[in-house]
């Protein structure tokens, strides 16, 4: 029988709770306040907790912080319940660690859905969170202690899993750390004072998102977007500043991540400078290619390409059109064949 942690200081709100879960076959625990909670989570270890934000005493971000430092309660599935629905409140409960948030008033579908997917998933997790420790494992991010260290701080994280389209961060959120990219791609965007989006960066498993904010101590310049269904962990701002303090060699290697970022970014701001757009569409093909799994097959639509090479969609909808005719490439849907890497490669300006 799975158990359930309800952390909620409005008795008519944990009575309902613990009825409906009761006779949807669950264990419940109830704890009116922060400490209590705290405590039954510490003895019962249930499968997931729901727990109310705004509480006396101790409040759900502070519940949320304390068991997520125990490591025997870090990776029990928590949910937020509260009334509060700014994006900065969804933001800080999704960086502290939170894997999902119910807006009140929910109704019991609602909440049996968010319970049983959360169960489910954490067993998922803990298959995947195996074969990434393995992976990380092979990882060349070089020897030494300072190595050593950040791999033990890498699996030390709480692996999230973030769905295609939602936001990372937006432009102008506060770095709470550094994000390593495991599973799926994300995109960071700029937009434009005429509305237009810009894709500044695409990251693919292995890849660190955040780096430059979190080194300057500055906001976000840009704001990252899933493209595919992702799977990271939040390396804390302050672990991370001190690992590159006392590690020379961790150093280096970051400092080699962010020239190689910088690199692209002059890469990017040439082609949009110099390139006509036809060579501009086929330097980005080549780029998307060298960052795929698989060198001839890509999956991305012709907004993401337009946002890409810095053109209208019609632009790019031409461009692929002449491409096909000549050869170049294959396309169904979202899904793009290059044909012929070679003859791309060679496009004249």
């Amino acid at each position: 029988m799975n158990t359930v942690l309800i952390i909620e200081d409005n008795a008519d709100i944990r009575e309902s709770c613990s009825e409906i879960l009761e006779l949807s076959g669950y264990k419940v625990f109830t704890a009116g306040n922060g400490k209590t909670g705290i405590d039954l989570a510490t003895r019962h270890k249930p499968d997931v907790i729901l727990c109310d934000i705004m509480m006396p005493e101790l409040d759900g971000y502070g519940v949320l912080f304390l068991l997520s430092k125990n490591p025997a309660t870090s990776e029990i599935p928590f949910i937020f319940l509260t009334a509060k629905t700014e994006r900065v409140d969804f933001r800080k409960a999704m960086e502290m660690g939170a894997d999902d948030y119910l807006t009140k008033p929910f109704d019991d579908l609602e909440l049996l859905h968010a319970i049983e997917t959360r169960i489910n998933k954490s067993q998922r997790q803990k298959d995947f969170y195996g074969s990434t420790l393995n992976h990380l494992e092979q990882l060349s991010l070089g020897s030494g202690n300072g190595m050593k260290e950040l791999k033990e701080l890498i699996a030390g994280r709480k692996i999230k899993r973030i769905k295609k389209k939602q936001v990372l961060f937006y432009e102008g959120d506060t770095p709470q750390g550094l994000y390593l990219l495991i599973e799926g791609s994300i995109k960071t965007i700029k937009r434009a004072l005429d509305g237009r989006q810009f894709i500044t960066g695409l990251y693919k498993p292995d890849d660190y998102i955040g780096l430059d904010s979190l080194l300057l101590e500055e906001p976000f310049t840009e704001t990252a977007e899933v493209i595919e269904d992702a799977a990271l962990c939040l390396l804390p701002k302050d672990l991370v500043v001190n690992l590159l303090n006392k590690y020379p060699e961790v150093s280096r290697q970051f400092i080699k991540i962010l020239s190689n970022d910088i690199h692209q970014k002059e890469e990017q701001l040439l082609e949009l400078a110099y390139l006509s757009v036809r060579k501009r569409i086929a330097q980005v093909l080549i780029r998307l290619s060298c960052k795929s799994p698989s060198t001839t097959l890509l999956n991305i639509s012709r907004d993401e390409l337009a946002e890409l090479a810095g053109v209208a969609m019609e632009t790019v909808s031409r461009t692929l059109s002449d491409f096909k005719e000549e050869g170049l490439i294959e396309r169904k849907g979202n899904q793009m064949e290059l044909i012929d890497i070679g003859r791309i490669t060679k496009l004249k300006n």
